[in-house]
């Protein structure tokens, strides 16, 4: 393998990356839920950054984020909107297998930080049930901290709820 191929350039999304992410998403069911053509658009549209990684010319992974402005009726999601004033939730963050633990995943949290500086908390979430160690790891050495959990999807899944950098415009429940 050459050099070039481990190379990871993350740019912006174009349209014409759709079919490909939406591939990359559905065969990662499920670290993620399947999303229909329909719904993955619906995503697309309202998202205020969506990168793409890509080794040699080829996506390997892609990260979308809304923010507290989306209409987006993800429980999860909901769980962060009443929390934060302002936050970037990242919506889908997949990896294709072949590219895990190639820092894919690191290249594209970074170009999320640095577009979304405008926004004080990133949010996400990581399953617990089914268990999804690695991912957890990930994002705790990234910084992310948990701020509660909760189950979806009639109890058949739960989740750690994530953030990252925390700060005066958390509204606190209390």
């Amino acid at each position: 393998m050459q050099p070039s191929q481990h190379v990871i350039n993350v740019r912006a999304a174009s349209r014409a990356d759709q079919p490909q992410l939406l591939e990359l998403n559905n065969s990662a069911v499920p670290a993620v839920n399947a999303l229909s053509v329909e719904r993955f658009a619906h995503l697309l549209a309202q998202s205020i950054w969506v990168g793409v990684a890509e080794r040699a010319g080829e996506p390997v992974g892609f990260l979308l984020a809304l923010d507290q402005n989306a209409v987006y009726d993800s429980l999860n999601f909901r769980f962060f909107h009443a929390r934060f004033d302002r936050f970037a939730y990242v919506a889908r963050v997949v990896v294709a297998p072949d590219a895990q633990s190639a820092g894919v995943g690191s290249a594209l949290y970074a170009a999320l930080f640095a577009a979304a500086d405008a926004y004080p908390v990133t949010a996400c979430e990581v399953n617990i049930k089914p268990s999804n160690p690695g991912s957890l790891r990930f994002h705790e050495r990234l910084g992310f901290t948990a701020v509660g959990e909760q189950d979806t999807e009639r109890g058949t899944k739960r989740v750690r709820l994530l953030v990252r950098s925390i700060n005066a415009s958390f509204r606190s429940l209390r």
